[in-house]
Formats: structure tokens, sequence, C-alpha cells
């Protein structure tokens, strides 16, 4: 009864992420000012994140956009990010800078934009700029992706991705879904209540202490993106919502 609840909570907030998806007329409208900004710089530009992943859901970002620059581009990745957002703001979007994105409204949809020069002449490996720490951090947004999609913790992710956002908690996804990775680690599959249950647990018990770290680069630690006084609020949330309803939770 209660997995049935909560498998009615994912079906309301699912998002189309296939090829016919109404997000996907996004893509098209901003790749003309990026080409535009970097031409042919421009290796590709590609859905990343959660709509990527899988694991997007209604009440968050309708899709990430990573923009990948060759090799060979001289300019540095400050000026990388700060051109981009002077591009998008010449458009007549109304960009925000955030820590390695650029975030904007386009047609009601909510799109972060990541820009990245790759490390080498091929391979998956990027740098990208760290608004928050004015420095740059290695990533691989594939293999991100290949991490999260094959997990087989989805339905858990976007569950807990629902309750971060009905409970306005600063929680970046990739934090939360690699948390969410760990604290299920050798669980059963299929029983989302127990599952949910153990995942908030480990919220609750552990997000002030676990360190996380990028799989792609053990030296970006994700687990750091957050405050000591952030990770309490996490903690304070997954506890409160231990003596709760998932009725009160998902409300």
């Amino acid at each position: 009864m209660i997995n049935q609840y909560l498998r009615t909570v994912l079906s309301n907030n699912s998002v189309n992420n296939g090829l016919f998806s109404t997000i996907r007329p996004v893509q098209r409208t901003l790749d003309a000012p990026i080409r535009a900004w970097g031409g042919n710089l421009i290796l590709s530009i590609e859905p990343s994140g959660s709509f990527a992943k899988g694991t997007a859901v209604r009440t968050g970002t309708d899709i990430d956009l990573f923009v990948s620059l060759s090799s060979s581009t001289v300019e540095s990745l400050a000026d990388i990010y700060d051109t981009l957002f002077n591009a998008l703001s010449f458009a007549g979007y109304q960009p925000r800078k955030q820590n390695v994105s650029i975030g904007l409204h386009v047609a009601g949809h909510s799109v972060d934009i990541v820009p990245a020069k790759r490390q080498g002449q091929f391979g998956g490996y990027h740098s990208i700029y760290s608004n928050k720490a004015d420095s740059w951090l290695q990533t691989n947004v594939s293999s991100h992706i290949s991490m999260v999609r094959t997990s087989a913790r989805l339905d858990e992710i976007r569950l807990l991705k629902i309750w971060r956002n009905l409970r306005g908690l600063d929680f970046p996804s990739f934090y939360l879904e690699l948390m969410t990775i760990r604290a299920l680690r050798g669980r059963w599959q299929g029983n989302l209540a127990a599952n949910l249950v153990a995942a908030l647990e480990f919220f609750r018990d552990h997000i002030t202490t676990a360190r996380i770290v990028d799989p792609a680069n053990t030296n970006n630690v994700i687990s750091d993106t957050l405050t000591f006084e952030e990770k309490c609020s996490v903690s304070a949330a997954a506890a409160a919502a231990l003596e709760s309803y998932w009725s009160t939770e998902f409300a």
C-alpha cells in the first residue's frame, strides 16, 4: 500500500526525457545564441544532469545543458563562464550566476548551462569553472550519467529529490544522488518505502560527516559544496520526515 502511494507520487512528478519531450525545443532555442558565442570551438551541446540521468522531477530544473569546448580554447575558464553569461544576457535572457552553471528561464522552463573545456583531444574529462570557489574543477559528465543511470536507485533518488524540493532544502542533485547510492548499497531493489527510510536515516546520521567525492575526480569533494550548517538543515529535515507520514512529506 505504501509502495503504491510512493509510485503514484513518482508518476505525478514524472518528466518525459525522450526525443519528443516538450523540453527538447528549449535546447534547440538556446543552440543559436550558444553557438554564436562559441563558434567552431564548440564540440557539443548535450543534455546532462538529472534529465540525462533519468532522475529529473517536475519540481526541479527542467534541463541541464553541458557545453563542451575544444581543448584548443585559449580563454581562461573564468572568461569562458563570464563571456557565455554576457552572451546570454545580450540575447535577451536574464541569466543567473550559480556555482558551476548559469541558470535561466526559457519559455517557462528552468535551464542550467555548464560551459566546460575538454582536457585533451579525446575523452570525456573536462575542466569547469567554480564561481563559488573562483577555481577550476575536473569532471566527466558522461561518467556521472552512466554511474547514476546504472545504479538501480532511480526511483529512490527521484522521490528524495521531490522531498528535497518540497522542503526547500539546499542539497545539490549530484550530492543527493551519490549519498542515496551509498546509503542503499547492498539493499534490495523495489521496496521503495524501506529504502526511502534507509536513505533518510543515512542523511540524518551521516550527512555532516560522510565524505562524498566525485567518482571522476577524487580531488573534487562533492560534500564540501554544503556548509556544516546546510548539512545540519538536511539532517534535521530527514529526522523530521522519519517521524512524519509520507502523505505529509509529499503533500
